[in-house]
């Protein structure tokens, strides 16, 4: 059931061995471009694919590379984000760990469509095997002409490089990343400019994720369209779906999108184990939404729109599935403890919003909640969505506001009733909430 595109050469080449990637048919689409394509038809293959970016976003990846290309300033960049930070994914890390050279690859042939001429891979520190892995196939480009000047002798440039960031969930944010490769906070910047107007070290950047980017090869290679036949009309391609939690098997999967939950969760990873009811998914990360295990939301197809359209987020691909047991009220707020602690800090609505709804939920997971506090957590939520700097705290009512739709009547059982539900555990809540500082650059 599998389709492997990004995962193509996973478990089947040496990763720190350019010469078994090509062999496999690396650089294939590097060549092609450079020799038979111009920088348009190159970026015209990325749009007519219909690839959307896999870092939570969907952005149509060849609309936002157009945004670099028309912009004249001979120096421009192209930047990979593996600051992977999600609970529960590991998608990134595990291209980069068993097949770097595609995304190595992904990104020259990107900043040959953009007219760029200097990249970043952005690796969070202490992932060692990525970094290290990462940096061999860099090195062994340099060696074959496939890296530096005068590429395969087309006269096109590029120039690529490794940069580590700090340990903060937000360094994730694209300017936030820009940020921590010029030495500073990684804190998100204000928009308008945008980056393919004013990036990283003031020039126009383009920045995507890493699954994105390893999918560029074979697009250029096998064509757009092929691509484009892969998936949902809105939602081509595959998925790199991490699933973890209650589940008789738990890992990693790349399959086309169009599946539906319920083959992925019960087809392929076995279901819940000791004959217990899976009672919810979390689905996208700790900004993305809790849905109930119904019917209705198991046979939702993996799509962006259908899962936007569900309350939820299908984000950078990680699934976490939790049996009968589970308090959704206990869960919700571990997710936003999390959103809580990672937050920079930068702006007011932000910083205090998630500060306030922890506050809320820890005094209902206490039983010492009040009918008010719904309406609070809705006004806090509404304020964070208009006036955050950036997704963290536009997104982080989102477990909330998903885990109310579905699981409202364990929030009334909490605060109506001065009862539990689910296994909640023993947990001793701190009496004062702190922030953690942002952390700088490495």
């Amino acid at each position: 059931m599998e389709v492997r595109i990004a995962l193509r050469n996973a478990g089947h080449i040496d990763p720190s061995d350019i010469y078994q990637y090509i062999a496999n048919g690396g650089y294939a689409a590097l060549n092609k471009a450079l020799t038979e394509l111009n920088a348009d038809e190159t970026l015209g293959e990325v749009r007519t694919s219909g690839l959307r970016g896999r870092g939570g976003a969907a952005f149509p990846a060849g609309v936002k590379w157009g945004f670099l290309a028309g912009n004249p300033d001979p120096d421009k960049y192209i930047l990979c984000n593996c600051e992977e930070g999600d609970p529960g994914a590991f998608n990134d890390r595990g291209i980069l760990e068993s097949d770097p050279a595609s995304v190595v690859e992904g990104m020259t042939i990107a900043g040959y469509a953009c007219r760029a001429n200097r990249g970043y891979i952005f690796i969070r520190h202490g992932h060692n095997q990525p970094i290290d892995r990462t940096r061999a196939i860099i090195e062994q480009a340099y060696d074959l002409g496939l890296l530096g000047e005068n590429i395969l002798g087309s006269g096109f440039s590029f120039d690529l490089e490794v940069a580590l960031t700090g340990d903060s969930y937000v360094s994730g944010e694209e300017t936030a990343l820009m940020e921590a490769i010029e030495g500073k906070r990684s804190m998100p910047r204000f928009r308008p400019p945008f980056p393919a107007q004013v990036g990283v070290f003031g020039k126009p950047s383009n920045i995507n994720n890493v699954k994105t980017l390893a999918y560029v090869p074979e697009i250029v290679a096998r064509g757009g369209e092929w691509f484009a036949s892969i998936g949902t009309p809105g939602s081509s391609g595959t998925a790199i779906l991490c699933l973890t939690g209650n589940l008789t098997y738990t890992g990693m999967v790349e399959v086309p999108l169009g599946m539906t939950l319920r083959q992925v969760l019960f087809d392929m990873a076995g279901g819940v184990p000791n004959g217990k009811r899976m009672k919810l998914l979390q689905t996208g990360g700790p900004l993305g939404g809790v849905l109930s295990a119904s019917d209705v939301n198991l046979d939702l197809v993996l799509d962006f729109d259908v899962f936007r359209n569900a309350g939820a987020i299908l984000g950078s691909g990680g699934i976490i599935v939790a049996d009968e047991d589970t308090c959704a009220v206990d869960l919700t707020r571990n997710l936003i403890a999390f959103c809580q602690y990672e937050s920079c800090g930068k702006c007011f609505p932000c910083r205090m919003g998630m500060s306030h709804l922890l506050e809320i939920l820890e005094r209902i997971s206490r039983l010492e909640g009040s009918e008010e506090d719904l309406a609070l957590m809705q006004n806090i939520g509404e304020n964070m969505q208009a006036g955050s700097l950036c997704g963290h705290g536009q997104l982080g009512f989102n477990p909330v506001s998903s885990a109310l739709r579905y699981f409202g009547d364990e929030f009334e059982a909490h605060i109506r009733d001065k009862r539990h539900t689910g296994d909640c555990p023993d947990v001793v809540y701190s009496p004062r909430l702190t922030r953690r500082e942002p952390s700088s650059s490495t």
